[in-house]
Parts: C-alpha cells; sequence; structure tokens
C-alpha cells in the first residue's frame, strides 16, 4: 500500500482537484469542510483493485498493473464520479465503493456538527468512513461491516490514508451498541425498512439517513421507538444490507406498459405487497408521477409505514416485515 502512496500522490492529487471541480459544478460540496475532505483524502488508497464491466463479466484493473496505460486507466477510474465494484464473488456483486458525488450529497444531509458521534452501516471501502474522520475526528467515527474480509481491508485503507476509526465486522441491522449512543447514523447499503436497533442506539434528535426502495431517507429520531422523516429527491441505488435484518430486493420491471419509469419503481419498492402492480400504476398518474420528496417514512412503535405526503393521509403502506 506503501507503493500505492508513493507512486502515484502527485497524480492522485492532480485527479482530487479534477473530481471536486466536477462536483462543485453540480451545487455541492458548498460546506468548506466537506470541501477539504474531497480534496485531501485520497480514494486511490481505498481502491487499489477494483472492476469494470467486459463483455464477459468484469475486468480488474489494479495499481499494480506492469501496463502503464491500464495503470493510468486505473488511477482515472478511482477518481471519476462514478461507483466502483470493489468486491465480486462468483460473478456477483457483493461490494462497491459509492459515486463520490452522492457521498458528498449524503454527507451535507448527515447536517453533522462537531463533536457528533456518527455510526456507518457497510464499511465498504472505507473510504466514506475516512471523508467522516477527516471532518469530525477518528475518535467520533465507527464503521462495521458483516463480512470480516470487506472489514479488514478498509481497516487497511483507512490505515494507510491516516485514519484508524472503530471497524468493527458486525452485522449492521444491529448497529453497534458497545460503542452507542450516535448522533448519527448513515448507511451505505439498502434496507428494506428501519432496524430497530438504530434508533435505540441514537441520542434524542439524531438523524439517520439510508437508503430505502431507490432512494434516501432522512429520519429525525425522537427515541427508541419513534423517529420520521422524508425522502431526499435524488436517486440511490446500492447493495443491499446483508443480516439479520436482510431481504434481498426485487429489481424486476414492474410497470404495465412497453417500458419502465425510474420514479415509479422507487413507489413500487415501497408499495410492493400492499397494492397489486396496476393500482400502483393507477395511483402514480392520479398523483401526477410524484418525486421522491414527497413520499416519507414514520416508525411508531412496532409499526413502520411509508407515506404519500402526509404520515397521517389515506396513502400509506406498511413497510416490509413491520405490518
Amino acid at each position: 500500500m506503501g507503493a500505492v502512496r508513493d507512486e502515484f500522490a502527485e497524480a492522485g492529487a492532480r485527479e482530487r482537484r479534477a473530481l471536486v471541480r466536477e462536483i462543485e459544478a453540480d451545487g455541492l460540496l458548498t460546506d468548506p469542510a466537506w470541501r477539504a475532505a474531497f480534496a485531501e483524502v485520497p480514494r486511490h488508497l481505498f481502491v487499489p483493485y477494483y472492476y469494470v464491466s467486459a463483455p464477459d463479466g468484469y475486468e480488474r484493473l489494479w495499481y499494480g498493473d506492469p501496463d502503464p496505460e491500464r495503470r493510468d486507466r486505473w488511477l482515472r477510474g478511482a477518481y471519476a464520479d462514478t461507483a466502483i465494484a470493489t468486491r465480486v464473488r462468483d460473478g456477483d456483486l457483493v461490494s462497491s465503493a459509492s459515486q463520490p458525488s452522492l457521498m458528498a450529497l449524503m454527507l451535507d444531509a448527515l447536517d453533522v456538527r462537531d463533536g457528533d458521534d456518527v455510526l456507518e452501516i457497510g464499511a465498504g471501502s472505507g473510504y466514506h468512513a475516512a471523508l467522516l474522520c477527516h471532518r469530525l475526528g477518528e475518535e467520533h467515527v465507527t464503521t462495521v461491516d458483516l463480512d470480516e474480509e470487506i472489514a479488514e481491508s478498509a481497516r487497511s485503507h483507512l490505515a494507510a490514508a491516516g485514519h484508524r476509526p472503530a471497524v468493527l465486522a458486525a452485522d449492521g441491522a444491529r448497529g453497534c451498541p458497545e460503542r452507542a449512543p450516535y448522533d448519527r447514523i448513515v448507511a451505505t447499503c439498502e434496507v428494506p425498512s428501519v432496524p430497530y436497533p438504530w434508533l435505540a442506539q441514537c441520542r434524542p434528535g439524531a438523524l439517520v439517513l439510508a437508503p430505502l426502495s431507490t432512494g434516501l431517507i432522512l429520519l429525525r429520531v425522537r427515541d427508541a421507538a419513534h423517529a420520521e422523516g422524508r425522502f431526499l429527491a435524488t436517486s440511490a441505488y446500492f447493495v443491499a444490507l446483508r443480516g439479520v435484518a436482510a431481504q434481498a430486493p426485487e429489481r424486476d420491471n414492474p410497470y404495465p406498459g412497453p417500458s419502465g419509469h425510474e420514479r415509479f419503481l422507487f413507489l413500487w419498492g415501497l408499495v410492493r405487497g400492499t397494492l397489486d402492480r396496476r393500482e400502483a400504476l393507477s395511483l402514480w398518474l392520479r398523483e401526477r408521477r410524484p418525486g421522491r420528496e414527497r413520499f416519507g417514512v414514520t416508525v411508531s412503535g412496532d409499526r413502520q409505514w411509508a407515506w404519500l405526503d402526509d404520515p397521517g393521509g389515506p396513502y400509506a403502506w406498511p413497510l416490509p416485515g413491520t405490518a
């Protein structure tokens, strides 16, 4: 890993500057603290190898390739504003590094304050945790991953970048009670509903940000049994959470017309099991193809439901496993 640091430090800094400019052009990184994090944390240390789509599956790119053109391609890809496949097993994607601009949006939505303690669900490459460490200090950051190999890899990447937060191999659906309480919980893997242990490990007023359906739900936690919030307007696609609360999301095309529609897929992910496809389509059209920001989630006691416009309104659907 030292070779990655030394050989690519100057080129990596140049690529980081270009990435920051690209993200800023999208109207993000307005907070100087987050801009500094993206400008200074070397992403290439967190993806010493990764996979790109190829006609017969995946092609592996890595920093030690003897071909200088492929090494250059690896470095450019490490700083491209795209998600990166970092773990593939038996042809299936099991871990990825999220798109940097989406990370910037999520970190901004977390609205962290100095001294906040943050739990990250899904360590991945460790890059997201490194950004949090840069902003808050490593003592305030905890990251967990179900896969021991992924957790160890993230720990190694973080150490190479000069950060040593708590990195644990654990079931993210259970949170991390030994490091609680938290002011913020952020998940980088999709959940079918909100794991109750997360709320129990939050301080009152904490925020929880998690991918759900194909969106990002931002919840304000009142106490261990109550939380509520709306979805951000952006789309978001993540690898599904594995563990006790895992439930693989279905990704078929539910649209009963000639083609799918991205915002309808989001609605279908919330109402599946309550409405049939044509009922969902009728609702979606009647409500003028609503965007994600019109939807929200409420957790109250042992119930969780998604809703359109109003938590107590006529359009509400229990989340999977919480009816």
